[in-house]
């Protein structure tokens, strides 16, 4: 539902900051002057013309001496040279099959061999490599495993056994079960760099398997960023506001960051136990008007701490969709709903994938395990990865050894991709999400919607069946129609939610930046054929106090307030610019709190007169 134009929508990073990756700074001692040379003058001069640089001569012949063997020093300058390359972050094909699990040596070899710009040609090689090395020595090849959010294999009792909670503040990595994490997660091919990052932004009583996700969004988000973004795209304009606490923080005793839950299904869901019917809110929130606000439950350290002190200090509901559907998708949920008498919408969200896509199960591998998808991501893998898939199997009669297989899952679990074939993987289409994220069929489809505009809108929008079943307990309340005021609308996950419930929209006045995000919404109103009004504004920023005023006095108030703002500067994925709510699109999340301002205290009003 959050605008989020520039598709930073990834759900698996806790207060792991990605704009910390940076290369380390070169060496002073690769700096400095090189050391004068004497009776070498000749030998210097002479690999200077050949284009070696003067530090590496220098540092070569110190090393050796000046005496040794011309091969010897060039040799050792070749060394260097090579592994100033690995290191260097300048090289953006390095980096990308880095990123992709493939060993340092291998890659600059192929890089080598076949030059920088040839990125399919260097791809096979590293492929072919590796399943002819695992096929050899009867192991997994040098790919970092790509894990997924749990090990669906377990039962629940081992998958939920650790919480992400911790009494202790604790300096990272200085305890022993700090280092064996760091020593699991560089085992599974992370760098130490990056393993030693996420124990320091997630703490150490999270489970490996959450640790790895983490990482993983990451490499997702840097392969995206350098290999599939438009250059050309520009970023939307976005008007900056002033952000001022709206309200004091709550008492020191209090003061502990907010810890996600595991399992994550805050009040329950349907197919859990331990459903909770009662909760305690402060009595300044307590509605109607109620409100309902979304945005991604891994963002970093402090945001749901300050999300919640600005929405009446009412503490989020953390859900992950898969509990509800086949597809994970993590969220926080700020509301002042009842929780009592919730219900499931119908019919009910298929569960499993071989229950989503029956057809795929003809051609689903007995080795590949999952039964469940990571979250629908706003981009798709690309044809050469699929293609290289296939080959990779093709290379093998009958079941494949187990560094192919584990290549395999590593990328069908990175990019969510599902079998359609006999050795054929591929992504999900648009109309495949539609029916994960509980959307009609050809929802987004036609109206001027391209290929990426779909799977844009649909990446960042509700999980309808999961908003639909925290919206149920308004149905008893609003039997005749309810007046919604629908902020950062989407592709309208909400209103798609209460027409599945049967919840009449008398009105629905709509905030949407995207003109064919708006054009959706529409075209939903006319093919359901909505009874009620339906409004639709461009810029939040634009609702001013004056109109909300004027609108609500016009349509007698609004009955629910509901919203989830740009989570560009907050997703795990943006390793650019994760820098919270005071991010360029992400402050908009003080707009969601001016409008209910104005909204609460209108009602107020209007009640007294």
């Amino acid at each position: 539902m959050a605008q989020d134009s520039a598709g930073w929508n990834t759900d698996d990073e806790l207060d792991f900051e990605i704009d910390n990756y940076q290369s380390s700074p070169p060496s002073s001692s690769l700096q400095s002057s090189p050391p004068a040379v004497t009776s070498s003058d000749g030998l210097f001069a002479t690999l200077i013309d050949m284009g070696f640089s003067p530090e590496n001569i220098a540092r070569a012949i110190e090393e050796h001496g000046p005496n040794a063997d011309t091969l010897v020093i060039i040799d050792a300058i070749s060394k260097y040279s090579v592994n100033c390359e690995a290191s260097s972050s300048k090289s953006k094909t390095i980096d990308h099959f880095l990123a992709m699990g493939f060993e340092e040596e291998k890659v600059i070899k192929a890089i080598h061999e076949h030059g920088e710009d040839n990125i399919e040609e260097i791809a096979n090689a590293l492929i072919s490599s590796a399943v002819s090395d695992a096929a050899k020595a009867e192991v997994s090849p040098v790919i970092k495993e790509e894990e997924d959010d749990i090990d669906w294999s377990e039962s629940d009792d081992e998958k939920y056994a650790d919480f992400l909670s911790s009494d202790d503040e604790r300096v990272p990595n200085s305890s022993p079960e700090n280092g064996n994490q760091l020593r699991s997660l560089k085992d599974m091919g992370f760098s130490e760099l990056e393993a030693s990052l996420a124990l320091e932004r997630c703490g150490g009583k999270v489970s490996i398997a959450d640790l790895a996700d983490f990482i993983c969004a990451a490499q997702i988000a840097r392969e995206f960023d350098e290999f599939h973004a438009d250059p050309e795209e520009q970023k939307p304009s976005v008007k900056k506001r002033r952000i001022e606490p709206r309200r004091e923080s709550r008492s020191s005793a209090d003061d502990e960051p907010l810890r996600l839950p595991i399992p994550m299904i805050g009040f329950g869901v349907p197919n859990e136990p331990g459903l909770i019917t009662q909760r305690s809110i402060p009595a300044i929130a307590q509605g109607p008007p109620f409100f309902y606000y979304e945005n991604v439950a891994l963002a970093p350290k402090g945001v749901w701490d300050t999300i919640s002190r600005h929405l009446y200090d009412v503490l989020p509901e953390f859900v992950d969709s898969k509990y509800i559907c086949a597809a994970a998708r993590k969220r926080g949920y700020v509301h002042n709903l009842p929780i009592s008498g919730r219900y499931q919408v119908q019919p009910p969200p298929k569960y499993t994938i071989s229950e989503a896509f029956p057809l795929t199960k003809k051609w689903w591998p007995t080795w590949d395990k999952r039964t469940k998808l990571n979250c629908i991501l706003t981009v798709n893998a690309s044809a050469q990865l699929t293609n290289r898939i296939r080959h990779a199997l093709e290379a093998h009669t009958g079941e494949p050894p187990e560094g192919a297989k584990k290549y395999v899952i590593d990328q069908c679990k990175k990019w969510n991709l599902v079998w359609v074939g006999k050795n054929k993987a591929a992504p999900l289409e648009p109309d495949e999400m539609e029916t994960l994220l509980g959307f009609p069929r050809n929802h987004t489809r036609g109206g001027g919607m391209s290929r990426t505009d779909r799977l844009k809108s649909l990446g960042n929008s509700f999980q309808v069946d999961t908003v639909a079943y925290h919206l149920s307990v308004l149905k008893p309340l609003f039997p005749n129609g309810i007046n919604v005021l629908s902020l950062f609308t989407g592709i309208g996950g909400g209103e798609v939610a209460l027409h599945r419930l049967q919840i009449p929209m008398k009105t629905v006045v709509s905030v949407e930046i995207s003109a064919v995000n708006r054009n959706i919404l529409k075209d939903f109103w006319e093919q359901t054929n909505q009874k009620g009004t339906l409004i639709e504004f461009a810029d939040v920023q634009d609702l001013s106090n004056e109109k909300i005023v004027e609108l609500m006095k016009k349509f007698g108030g609004f009955d629910l307030v509901i919203g989830g703002s740009p989570c560009n500067n907050l997703a795990g994925g943006n390793r650019v610019s994760r820098s919270g709510l005071e991010g360029e699109q992400s402050c908009l999340f003080f707009e969601y709190c001016r409008i209910l301002e104005v909204v609460r205290e209108t009602t107020k009003k209007m009640r007294r007169s």
